[in-house]
């Protein structure tokens, strides 16, 4: 039987996985607070989009530490779990290094799985402002749950 031309590709393997994990993310209850999208392009790799804007600033007229951390934890835990395709990790430790202020406009946490492929996992993810310049880095410890993804209700191995 021949597809019409009309129709995708079927997603499979780990990108079926890594567009399950970008749906989850985006089902997930914060990120109606904290309106972001996930992209992984790749085994061990993450990328947040987020915007700042006044909502989220402290009273000194930049963004709160809780932007920072929601954006690294983020970045460097579907990092991980871009490796992992049976269990949700859980954040266990994570440190921030702030390196400047983030006013209003768009920013990117990159996020990298550094090792560990067992049980405990160890990934790092640094956020990048408008102009390029990075304004604050973290690394964080992961591990495997005994939630599996398959029962999670945004992980959908169909979604493309």
């Amino acid at each position: 039987m021949t597809l019409p031309d009309s129709a995708p590709p079927a997603v499979v393997g780990a990108e079926a996985h890594f567009r399950a994990l970008e749906s989850l993310y985006a089902a997930a209850p914060i990120n109606r607070l904290f309106e972001s999208e996930l992209e992984i392009s790749a085994s061990g790799f993450a990328r947040i989009l987020f915007t700042i804007d006044s909502r989220f600033f402290h009273a000194g007229g930049a963004a709160h530490g809780t932007s920072y951390f929601k954006m690294l934890d983020d970045a460097a835990f579907y990092a991980a779990n871009s490796l992992v395709t049976d269990r949700f990790l859980l954040t266990t430790a994570f440190n921030l290094l702030f390196t400047r202020p983030l006013r209003e406009g768009p920013v990117v946490a990159e996020g990298r799985w550094v090792s560990g492929q067992r049980r405990v996992f160890v990934a790092e993810a640094r956020l990048v402002d408008s102009s390029g310049e990075e304004a604050a880095r973290g690394t964080g410890t992961f591990m495997r749950s005994r939630i599996p993804l398959a029962t999670l209700p945004g992980y959908r191995k169909d979604a493309a």
